[in-house]
């Protein structure tokens, strides 16, 4: 009967669209991973800013829409631990810990995981929604990188948003308005979509 009614539930992320489990669930946190890898090899460098403007970004905000929150912060996490340690897959091919940009990396955890939590209550299934939460996602990331921007390279506050949130602000919202418009379009093309 349990079975039943599982079978059943209507999905709360895309990832659930997927069969199986375990597998599935280590085959997502680990495809995530990559996928924010690849998507930081788009890589264009600012001119008077060591942070250059990636994919990454919306990588994690899709992976976390599309998996949920344990997944996506799981896979954000596989991210930022295997680039430390040396898979070199963090922009333009780096690895490591010692770069002034760290931060935003370790944002991505917290980031990719709260827009999957607020994707299982139903955050991506419209445009107004999905953009609130991508701009949530996005607020968590730079909440993470400015300040370690700031240690790294020893400037104020104001410099630090100068370097690490002003060029970007344009780009950020053109990402937040693309997922806005594929994840309620993804969840209409699959017939599963819900609240």
């Amino acid at each position: 009967m349990a079975t039943a009614h599982a079978a059943r539930r209507r999905p709360a992320v895309l990832g659930d669209l997927l069969p199986g489990s375990l597998a599935r669930d280590a085959a997502l946190v680990i495809g995530s991973a990559a996928f924010v890898g690849l998507a930081a090899q788009v890589a264009v460098p600012l001119p008077g800013t060591p942070v250059p403007v990636t994919g990454q970004t919306f990588a994690v905000l899709l992976a976390g829409a599309a998996l949920g929150f344990g997944r996506a912060g799981l896979g954000m996490l596989v991210y930022l631990l295997a680039g430390m340690a040396g898979v070199p897959w963090f922009t333009d091919g780096t690895s490591g810990a010692g770069f002034p940009t760290l931060g935003y990396v370790i944002g991505f955890v917290a980031a990719g995981a709260a827009v999957g939590r607020l994707a299982q209550l139903g955050g991506d299934r419209t445009p107004l929604r999905t953009v609130a939460t991508m701009l949530t996602g996005t607020a968590i990331m730079y909440a993470a990188g400015v300040p370690y921007l700031m240690a790294a390279l020893h400037v104020d506050l104001a410099k630090a948003l100068d370097l690490g949130v002003t060029p970007f602000l344009l780009g950020d919202a053109l990402k937040v308005l693309l997922a806005a418009g594929l994840l309620p379009a993804a969840w209409k093309i699959t017939g599963a979509g819900r609240r």
